[in-house]
């Protein structure tokens, strides 16, 4: 049997984004977050997983540990909330410090979505991708899952390469509930 799944970035629409997150006494979880999570999760089965670009290691900036351990810490916030992440993928290089052949798992690339689809028996057709950035909506795009861009200061930059892209998400989301209101309307057949 094949899993639904909605795929999440992190820095920017889990938690908030200070720029390469990497001490975990740093994380905090976006308003609505966890409570979406888990209706995601109790209500309609959903597995949830992060697909992250986490340059800074390719930087120098942070570690494979540091990672790890932002990670766990969201995963910490979310268990006292009653849910939890059941993944998380990040790609940690860069083009401009890694080889092109290391770089092709940075979004927009739909790498990570399709190992996470294998990995978890994931039917793409009925899985989502929540982002806050252009190349997030990309990324499920190109992974051929639903996209929902979420509503951030940048997002006049985002929608816009968007457009000249061609390209545009099924759905611009105010908040991160109100991206979660919308699965469930489209997963439910409402929409």
């Amino acid at each position: 049997m094949y899993n639904a799944a909605v795929f999440l970035d992190r820095d920017g629409t889990i938690n908030y984004d200070s720029g390469y997150v990497k001490n975990p006494e740093q994380v905090i979880l976006l308003p609505g977050v966890a409570e979406g999570i888990k209706k995601l999760k109790t209500e309609f089965h959903f597995k949830v997983i992060v697909i992250s670009n986490q340059a800074g290691i390719a930087y120098g900036i942070m570690t494979h540990e540091d990672v790890r351990k932002v990670n766990a810490k969201i995963n910490e916030l979310l268990k006292n909330a009653g849910t939890e992440i059941d993944d998380f993928y990040y790609c940690p290089y860069h083009p401009k410090y890694s080889t092109p052949e290391e770089s092709e798992c940075r979004k927009p690339s739909p790498q990570m979505i399709v190992q996470a689809s294998n990995d978890h028996k994931i039917d793409l057709s009925k899985s989502y991708m929540i982002g806050d950035k252009g190349i997030d909506v990309l990324c499920g795009i190109n992974a051929g899952v639903k996209t929902i861009l979420v509503k951030q200061d940048n997002f006049d930059e985002e929608i816009n390469s968007l457009h000249n892209q061609g390209k545009k998400p099924n759905f611009v989301a105010a908040n991160f509930k109100d991206a979660c209101d919308f699965i469930q309307k489209d997963f439910s057949g409402g929409l």
